[in-house]
């Protein structure tokens, strides 16, 4: 037994010398490329939207009102929404379905709210249309005739501006004779070209951002990377509509109309236009992850300044330092010994709990989003692994009054508090799960946020209460021995 302690012991040790490295405000990380090991984990403090401060946007189903929406059409929309956040680089992003037609998206540390409003919002539908020798300008909006779920795609607004109608001349009039006066023309407008969509997005297999050299100077491009299948078809129409225009069109408007020079049979291209370096990057992303199934549109956001983040942090911080402390002392002055043990235990849960939310636990999750919220259930639960401590002492205390020795006090202190910590636990773990299931659901994510970080502490608490503070009073008394029974003070009984 004493040997099972002792090595316990050096674990626990051990266990708390990588936490505090995890812990640490400067963390390298973990860097590794070595032959084919390539780790790179960046260990750090990941803030939620509350504490470092950006946009917060409420997207709706852009449907009239009554119509029903397929809730396998709201979830691709929230999974293509999610994957243009990602592609943008937004840290810690976080998209959640808020009902049946709501998508709710958080985005810390946004520097370009405008930017990424339009990426996640557009319907991001590319086409390469015939123009034939006529080049379309960039923002002119155009009509196709490509198909999507076999109707018509909608007009729009404004179209491209139509041929003149030549007017055909009488027949039979010769020379000199006076020609007989025109019927009046009809007034009716006359109907808009329709181009033809060669291929759509559908064919597009990847996009990204590069550069080009234009005139001595560099400009961001948007490189892509057809399908097979739609490589096929450009290829065979730009072999044989050399000389004119194929215009690429973003949501029915022409960003670039260049000439086909040559077959291009590659399947790849570029997109080049007037962009910045962010438009092409946003652009890339739209084209990338493809075209919304519905139309979205923004139902409210919200600016959240890092000032108040700062603010709240410091405030946390602050309030949890003096809570943590009261609850040292109060185990120090009322347990004694056994109390200084459990604060020990106590400070490896806190830097247990710290290091999840900073290194993550796979595949559970990758990393803790703190929040407010979360900070609180963090701190309830520290209240809680305090509880299984005061669980546990008191049964010794019971114990050693009923005049039992201090090992068999020990024993059976942790055998008679166990049942109450565990099923107090399970319940706390339960409505936890509640709470998780109800903020993912429904789009609260401060109540998730509650959730995950309270049922963190929950588990650590058990492990911390059972394992860790069991083996620091085993092993303290292993090492004195009975000497202590009779300094009943020390004991706290």
């Amino acid at each position: 037994m004493k040997e099972r302690n002792t090595t316990l012991l050096v674990g626990i040790v051990a266990l708390a010398i990588v936490l505090i490295w995890i812990n640490l405000p400067d963390n390298p990380g973990i860097h590794i490329h070595w032959g084919f090991i390539n780790i790179d984990k960046d260990i750090r403090v990941h803030q939620g939207l509350d504490l470092q401060g950006g946009l917060q946007v409420l997207l709706e189903a852009d449907v009239p009102e009554g119509t029903e929406i397929d809730s396998e059409a709201i979830d691709t929309a929230k999974v293509i929404v999610e994957n243009r956040v990602n592609g943008l680089g937004v840290t810690e992003p976080l998209v959640q379905k808020r009902g049946e037609r709501r998508i709710i998206v958080e985005l810390p540390g946004i520097e370009d709210p405008e930017l990424a409003i339009a990426t996640i919002q557009e319907t991001g539908l590319l086409e390469f249309i015939d123009a034939g020798y006529t080049p379309l300008a960039p923002g002119t909006k155009v009509r196709t005739d490509y198909l999507a779920g076999g109707e018509e795609s909608p007009p729009t607004e404004a179209t491209a501006e139509t041929a003149p109608v030549e007017t055909p001349t009488g027949e039979g009039t010769t020379a000199g004779q006076e020609t007989p006066e025109a019927e009046p023309t009809s007034t009716a407008e006359p109907a808009p070209v329709v181009y033809h969509t060669v291929i759509a997005g559908a064919g597009l297999k990847d996009a990204g951002v590069t550069v080009v050299q234009d005139a001595g100077s560099t400009l961001p491009v948007v490189a892509f990377e057809l399908k097979p299948e739609a490589a096929s078809v450009f290829a065979e129409h730009t072999a044989s509509h050399k000389g004119q225009h194929l215009c690429i069109v973003l949501d029915k408007t022409v960003v670039s109309c260049p000439v086909i020079e040559d077959a291009i049979t590659s399947g790849r291209g570029i997109i080049k236009g007037r962009f910045t370096p962010a438009e092409a990057k946003a652009l890339a992303v739209k084209l990338r992850y493809g075209a919304l199934p519905l139309p979205l549109r923004i139902e409210t956001t919200r600016t959240v300044g890092p000032t108040l983040g700062q603010d709240s942090v410091r405030k946390s911080i602050t309030a949890g330092a003096i809570g943590l402390g009261v609850v040292f002392l109060f185990m120090l002055v009322y347990y004694r010994f056994p109390g200084l043990l459990a604060d020990l235990a106590l400070a490896i849960y806190a830097l247990l709990n710290f290091a999840i939310y900073k290194f993550g636990l796979p595949p559970l999750f990758s990393y803790v989003t703190l929040t407010l919220p979360g900070i609180a259930g963090f701190l309830l639960s520290t209240g809680m692994a305090v509880d299984a401590n005061i669980l546990i002492f008191e049964r010794m205390k019971e114990e050693l009054r009923a005049g039992r020795s201090l090992r068999a006090a020990i024993e059976a202190g942790f055998d008679r508090a166990w049942t109450s910590i565990r099923d107090s636990n399970i319940s706390t773990i339960i409505t936890c799960a509640i709470l998780f299931y109800f903020g993912s659901t429904f789009g609260a994510s401060m109540v998730k946020g509650f959730a995950l970080t309270l049922i963190i502490g929950v588990v650590t608490s058990m492990f911390t209460a059972v394992t860790v503070t069991r083996t620091f009073i085993r092993f303290a008394f292993d090492t004195f021995g009975d000497s202590l029974r009779d300094k009943r003070w020390l004991l706290g009984v």
